[in-house]
């Protein structure tokens, strides 16, 4: 069994990543969002590495990667994801994207060059307005969540994680997700995250969405409380011919919510 792992350093422009790499086959990027890491993919990487090789990286600001730079917006997120695929030497990989993985893919495919095999797009930022009622406040008031104390941080940091599920996650895999902002680093980039958040990233591109170079299959946890469907529906109309299925009783997160689900909807992804 392939397990998730991050056993490689690469220098981008946007500071050191930790990136990861399992199994044989054709390429296969796994592309995280926020407030996540590469570890989202742990739930579905041991069954995709049977069939594919994969890729993943924690998104500079994130995981394991680093997070002293000042700025990682979406915009940087894009041109770093052109970075590893020239990294890894991938010209056309299958692509698989997440929440913010979707608007980082999609600039790097439309701004940067990138060309790609099949882009999956499930749950992603994509289309305006963004994001829950949460997230919007944070953005809005971001000085007064950086001075919180570090027990108080981490119980905002632990509640904003939950709110993302429908369905209760597992304690290890919670412990997981949230360890990365704990830090004092951590903290400082959970907040600029929020900062950086600017709907101009995705309003920029949406436009050419119409022109993308690839098939497109969109998938969609029908009990998202963050993005819903109606946004999911709103993007496979915006792609021409790109194909849109809804994941039954699955929140913002269906890799850990409904692995087994997503895995039957990606089966035919290397036919």
């Amino acid at each position: 069994m392939h397990q998730w792992h991050l056993e490689e350093r690469v220098v981008t422009s946007a500071g050191e990543v930790a990136a990861g790499s399992a199994g044989d086959g054709p390429p296969l990027v796994l592309a995280h969002g926020w407030p996540w890491s590469s570890f989202s993919w742990h739930r579905v990487i041991p069954a995709l590495a049977e069939r594919f090789r994969l890729f993943w990286f924690d998104m500079p600001g994130y995981g394991r990667s680093n997070k002293e730079f000042a700025r990682n917006s979406l915009d940087v997120q894009g041109a770093v994801f052109a970075e590893m695929l020239d990294h890894w030497g991938l010209s056309k990989p299958a692509v698989l994207a997440h929440d913010f993985g979707g608007a980082t893919t999609l600039r790097a495919h439309l701004l940067h060059g990138c060309e790609y095999e099949v882009l999956t797009l499930m749950n992603v930022v994509a289309v305006s307005p963004w994001g829950s009622d949460f997230f919007d406040h944070v953005g809005r008031h971001v000085a007064a969540f950086e001075g919180l104390p570090p027990h108080i941080h981490r119980a905002v940091v632990e509640a904003y994680i939950a709110g993302a599920f429908a369905k209760p996650l597992r304690d290890d895999d919670a412990t997981e997700l949230a360890q990365p902002w704990l830090s004092e680093a951590g903290k400082i980039s959970f907040y600029r995250q929020f900062a950086q958040a600017d709907e101009r990233y995705t309003d920029e591109i949406e436009g050419q969405y119409g022109t993308i170079r690839c098939p497109v299959r969109i998938l969609w946890g029908d009990a998202d409380p963050w993005i819903p469907v109606a946004r999911g529906r709103s993007l496979h109309d915006l792609i021409p011919g790109s194909s849109f299925d809804l994941l039954s009783g699955a929140g913002h997160m269906p890799q850990l919510e409904a692995p087994e689900l997503v895995l039957e909807k990606l089966a035919t992804l290397d036919r």
